[in-house]
C-alpha cells in the first residue's frame, strides 16, 4: 500500500487534473464521493453527501495528504486523470475487502497536431472564447482578457455542450411572451448564469429564471452575483423541490445533479406543469439500488458495482419512459465524456403529442421492468398520484 500512496502523492505534484474518491468503505462514512479538481496552483476539494456538497481550497501537498488518508481507509476506489508530456492518462485504483490494491491505467490516443489545429480552427461554439460573460471569468474559465484558461478547456467544452442541448430544444418553447424557467438544485448556479446569457444575449428572448437550492448561503451568493451582473430577471431562493409552488405556468425545468429522488420530484413538477422543455442530469440514483431483487436476472445484482450501475441505468430508463408516457419526446444523451464523471447522462424531453398506443407501450415497459426487479420508483408513485 505504501508504494501506491507515494504514487498518488506524486500525481498531485505534477500533471493531475482530477481525482475522484468513491465507493465508501462503510455505511457510516460521511461522504459518498470526494473530488479533487486542479485549480490554478492548487486543488479544490468537493465532498459530496447525499444532499450537499462542501468545497475546500488546498495546496497540492495538502490535497495529496487528504487523498491518501481517504484511499483504503474510507474510500475503496480512485479514478484520476493526469496530463503530462502531451499525453493524457486515466488511472483506476481499487481496494478489495482483503486490502489488495488493483490498478489499471490507459492512455488516451491524441490526434495528430495538424488535425488538432484544424479542429480548433473549425469548431464554432455557441458561447465562444471572449464572450462578455462575467460568470465565466468568476468561474476561472476565462481570463480577464476573455481567453480560455488552459486547464479549463474541458469545462469550457462542457458548458458549450450544455448550451447546444438547450439550443436543440429551443423551438419547443413558447413564443410571443417571456419564458419562465425553474432550475432545481441550482448549487453555485454557474450553468444558470449561462442559461440567462444564452436566452437574453444569444436568442434575444425575455426570460424569468428562478434557481432553487437547499443551501441558504449559496443562494445569497447567487443573488449577489446576479445583481452584480445586472441580470434583472434572474432570482434565487432557498427551498426544497418537494415544497416548491410556482405562481405562474413554467415553460422549462432544469435539474442538474439533484441527488437521488430530488430528480424525481423535479421531473414530476415539470410534467404537472406541462413544461415545454425538460433538461435533467440525474445524480446519486440510490433508490432502486436498495430495492432491487431478482431471481431471473441475479447476474445483474450479485456484484456490488454492477448492481449500482444497473440500478442507475434502470432508474433513468424508467424515468424516460414515464415522461414519454406523459406526452413528451424523450432522449437520453451523453452530457460529458465518461473520463470526467460517471454521472454523464442527460435526459432531454420536449412536449409533444404522443398517441395512446405509445403511452400504453411505455407504461407496459415500466411495469415489466419494475416487476422484474421488484422496484417501485418515486417518479412512478408521484405521477400515479396525479
Amino acid at each position: 500500500m505504501n508504494d501506491y500512496t507515494d504514487e498518488i502523492r506524486g500525481y498531485f505534484l505534477g500533471g493531475l487534473k482530477r481525482l475522484v474518491c468513491s465507493n465508501p468503505a462503510g455505511k457510516d462514512e460521511p461522504y459518498k464521493r470526494v473530488v479533487f479538481v486542479q485549480k490554478d496552483k492548487g486543488f479544490q476539494k468537493e465532498s459530496y453527501t447525499e444532499t450537499q456538497v462542501f468545497h475546500k481550497n488546498l495546496t497540492p501537498a495538502e490535497a495529496s495528504e487528504e487523498a491518501v488518508k481517504l484511499f483504503g481507509a474510507h474510500m475503496r476506489q480512485l479514478n484520476l486523470t493526469i496530463e503530462a508530456q502531451g499525453e493524457t492518462v486515466n488511472a483506476e485504483y481499487k481496494v478489495s475487502k482483503g486490502g489488495k490494491v488493483f490498478v489499471s491505467k490507459h492512455k488516451e490516443a491524441a490526434p495528430a497536431k495538424e488535425q488538432q489545429l484544424s479542429h480548433n480552427r473549425t469548431k464554432k461554439y455557441l458561447i465562444p472564447e471572449g464572450s462578455p460573460l462575467p460568470a465565466l471569468t468568476d468561474m476561472g474559465i476565462f481570463t480577464k482578457e476573455g481567453k480560455v484558461v488552459a486547464s479549463m478547456q474541458d469545462k469550457f467544452r462542457q458548458i458549450n455542450r450544455f448550451a447546444e442541448m438547450v439550443d436543440d430544444g429551443f423551438d419547443a418553447l413558447p413564443t410571443g411572451r417571456p419564458i419562465h424557467i425553474i432550475d432545481f438544485g441550482c448549487g453555485k448556479s454557474y450553468l444558470t448564469f449561462i442559461l440567462y446569457y444564452y436566452f437574453t444575449e444569444i436568442k434575444k428572448r425575455e426570460v424569468r429564471i428562478t434557481g432553487l437550492d437547499l443551501k441558504k448561503d449559496v443562494i445569497e451568493n447567487c443573488n449577489r452575483a446576479a445583481e452584480r451582473y445586472g441580470y434583472e430577471n434572474l432570482h434565487f431562493q432557498a427551498g426544497d423541490v418537494k415544497d416548491f409552488v410556482s405562481d405562474t405556468p413554467v415553460d422549462m425545468v432544469v435539474t442538474l445533479h439533484a441527488c437521488d429522488t430530488a430528480t424525481d420530484y423535479a421531473l414530476a413538477f415539470a410534467v404537472k406543469q406541462k413544461a415545454s422543455l425538460i433538461l435533467s442530469v440525474p445524480c446519486c440514483q440510490h433508490e432502486l439500488n436498495k430495492q432491487m431483487k431478482t431471481d431471473e436476472l441475479s447476474v445483474l445484482t450479485r456484484y456490488g458495482i454492477v448492481k449500482e450501475r444497473t440500478a442507475a441505468l434502470l432508474t433513468d430508463a424508467i424515468r424516460a419512459d414515464l415522461i414519454t408516457a406523459c406526452g413528451y419526446k424523450t432522449q437520453i444523451l451523453e452530457f460529458v465524456d465518461m473520463s470526467h464523471t460517471p454521472k454523464n447522462l442527460l435526459i432531454r424531453a420536449t412536449k409533444c403529442f404522443q398517441p395512446v398506443t405509445v403511452k400504453r407501450h411505455m407504461l407496459a415497459e415500466v411495469k415489466r421492468a419494475a416487476e422484474a426487479f421488484s422496484v417501485k420508483p418515486t417518479l412512478q408513485k408521484l405521477l400515479e398520484e396525479e
